[in-house]
């Protein structure tokens, strides 16, 4: 079923053209994401789609009882509502109803009598599981105080509550612009699951790979105006994506061998009397004037770094607390030359906090930091209020270098790295409160780059960046001389960037795990798991223990001799080997996830056998350790 058709739609801002006839349909069941580069237009589509701005040609076409549900970067809040009401703010009968009861429940002049009714009409319209659902998803989301003021609320807090508010109201289509800025890896991993889950179509921005993997099963591609639909998920669009581009430029090769062949024919003296000559002269003409398909822009990065000597950053007992919030507690580490350490945790932990500290922007309360002599730091942070808006874009870069030493030693100047960096002539000369978010970012991580830093601390830098530029900045990074350190709530960045992770348990507690995000994810699956087990036995042994049982049951205990059956005996020769046999599988099947990270069902059917290996696995272990107690039982009668 067609819940949405969009028409030839046009949109320009100034001398950019940003959608030049695109069409697009969108049905039932439907779950797109949209990608392409900062400023080709993501959230203008989307925009159009939801009916917030008005193409400059075509239209958006859906029947009347469609529900669209739209989360914008950039949503309106009140002030002065609280959590509840700010949710409840739809237009559908269930929700004016809701917002009527929260409303009347806080007013000292609502009469009991009216709280009854409200309370018959909530009845009826079973809007009681409305709520209980809004609260649940503020929960998943971190929100708890459900009554707190919005005007009192951080960025990140309004972001997930404006989230909640789209996900909670009834929708045939959810459009959603960015919805994992400002989540953590945990909350992230829900709303995946939640998305799968949710029935209806989903329109959605994010450069979150691991994201789109999992969760879409079309991507749209805007690229300089034009619109490519793929099938499939993220993986299945990189796919597709290659053989486009592949059969493009077999059909620019051609058309540039025609045009030689007709230039040459040309050259030697045509004679336009003749029909035959005259279509061949047209036929040049035509040739010369069609435009081949651009070759795809890439964002460059070959910046060379200024020397790092032995003695970087050294950490000891460090700690910080924020009125009774303790977030570092006795924190040492030695940061090395080539450190690429990735920080995790739950939001508000403190992890920016500890980037600050290590940059000299923020005080500890107690412990000593020293930074060696060669450091040069380099901070690209979660705000860009630095930037001025009236300022040129090439001023800005200016400010940061006139040029810059390239990894094999040119010379290159602030204009040609903007270059490099998708910033044409005209962007480079344009104001920048005229550029988009994700062209400020672009802008702003040059601006870091061009200070040649040894040491690079990045906050969040996947936020608003286009997944090309992610793809070379990763590949910057591996190459890159020196340490970074990174907060990112982005698994496939971490993954491909990080080689230890910091993550921030909570009371200040900062545990060093060796590997990348999904190595430190698997680590603490199996701590959980194991403390889990371990409290289940310390359970059962403490119940044991504290058992009294009848004396005269303790004499005939006394009396039965203890013995393997016949069935026990087998097994507990045979335990040992089994459980060493479930090991290697689960080893196997290990390597296979790791192989298999970019097939999305392939790595679901190996994630769903490991989990039963695991299991029986645990199994076998609680069965060893019976079979050992009762083997060391038999062997103390027998002395």
């Amino acid at each position: 079923m067609n819940l949405l058709s969009a028409e030839n739609l046009s949109k320009s801002y100034s001398e950019k053209q940003l959608l030049d006839n695109i069409s697009l349909g969108i049905n039932e069941g439907d779950k797109i994401g949209v990608i392409g580069i900062n400023g080709t237009g993501k959230s203008t589509l989307l925009k159009i789609i939801a009916g917030v701005e008005e193409p400059d040609g075509g239209r958006v076409i859906k029947g009347n009882t469609i529900r669209v549900e739209y989360l914008s970067q950039n949503p309106y809040f009140d002030s002065e509502a609280s959590v509840l009401e700010q949710i409840f703010k739809g237009s559908s009968p269930a929700m004016t109803l809701i917002r009527e009861y929260q409303l009347a429940l806080q007013s000292p002049n609502t009469s009991s009598e009216k709280i009854m009714k409200l309370t018959e009409k909530m009845d009826v319209m079973d809007a009681w599981n409305l709520e209980s659902e809004a609260k649940t998803i503020l929960t998943r989301l971190g929100i708890t105080d459900f009554h707190g003021k919005i005007g009192t609320l951080s960025g990140g807090q309004r972001k997930r509550i404006a989230l909640a508010t789209a996900l909670i109201n009834p929708s045939d289509l959810l459009i959603l612009d960015e919805p994992t800025n400002h989540l953590d890896n945990d909350t992230i991993d829900w709303l995946e699951q939640y998305l799968n889950k949710r029935k209806g179509a989903l329109l959605m921005i994010t450069h979150d790979r691991y994201f789109l993997d999992r969760v879409v099963n079309e991507i749209i591609e805007l690229d300089r105006g034009n619109l490519y639909l793929y099938k499939g998920n993220y993986s299945s669009f990189l796919e597709g994506k290659l053989e486009r581009e592949e059969i493009e430029t077999s059909s620019e090769k051609k058309r540039q061998s025609l045009l030689k062949k007709e230039l040459a024919w040309i050259k030697r003296g045509a004679k336009a009397r003749t029909t035959k000559q005259k279509a061949r002269i047209d036929r040049f003409e035509k040739l010369s004037q069609e435009t081949g398909p651009d070759l795809e822009e890439k964002v460059e990065i070959s910046v060379g770094s200024t020397r790092l000597g032995k003695k970087v950053i050294e950490l000891e007992d460090i700690n910080k607390s924020f009125d009774d919030n303790k977030v570092i507690e006795d924190f040492n580490y030695i940061v090395l030359r080539d450190d690429r350490i990735g920080i995790v945790g739950a939001n508000g932990r403190g992890k920016s906090t500890l980037l600050n500290i290590m940059a000299g922007q923020l005080k500890l309360d107690r412990g000593k930091i020293e930074i060696g002599e060669t450091v040069k730091i380099g901070v690209y942070s979660q705000e860009t209020q630095h930037m001025e808006d009236d300022l040129r874009a090439i001023e800005y870069i200016k400010e940061g270098g006139e040029y810059l030493t390239t990894a094999e030693g040119y010379k290159i100047t602030a204009a040609q790295m903007m270059e490099r960096f998708l910033f044409t002539s005209t962007l480079q000369w344009t104001p920048i409160g005229k550029l988009s978010g994700g062209e400020k970012r672009r802008l702003y991580l040059l601006r870091v780059l061009m200070e040649s830093p040894n040491v690079l601390f990045l906050d969040e830098p996947t936020n608003d960046l286009d997944i090309q530029t992610l793809t070379i900045l990763e590949d910057y990074l591996e190459d890159f001389k020196g340490a970074v350190i990174v907060v990112s709530h982005d698994r496939y960045f971490l993954d491909r960037v990080a080689e230890k992770i910091f993550a921030f348990e909570g009371n200040g507690k900062i545990v060093e795990y060796t590997g990348n995000y999904s190595d430190f994810k698997e680590r603490s699956i199996h701590v959980h798991e194991g403390q889990e087990i371990s409290d289940k036995l310390a359970r059962k042994a403490s119940e044991k223990a504290n058992d009294t049982p009848d004396k005269r049951d303790i004499g005939k205990r006394k009396e039965r001799k203890l013995k393997f059956s016949f069935n026990e005996q087998k097994e507990y020769e045979e335990i040992d080997a089994v459980i060493a046999t479930l090991e290697e599988k689960i080893e196997t099947v290990e390597n296979q996830i790791s192989e298999a990270s970019s097939d999305y069902d392939l790595l679901q059917q190996l994630l769903a056998e490991k989990e039963i290996l695991e299991k029986q696995l645990d199994e076998k272990m609680e069965r060893w350790i019976y079979l050992n107690d009762l083997a060391e039982k038999i062997a103390k009668q027998k002395e």
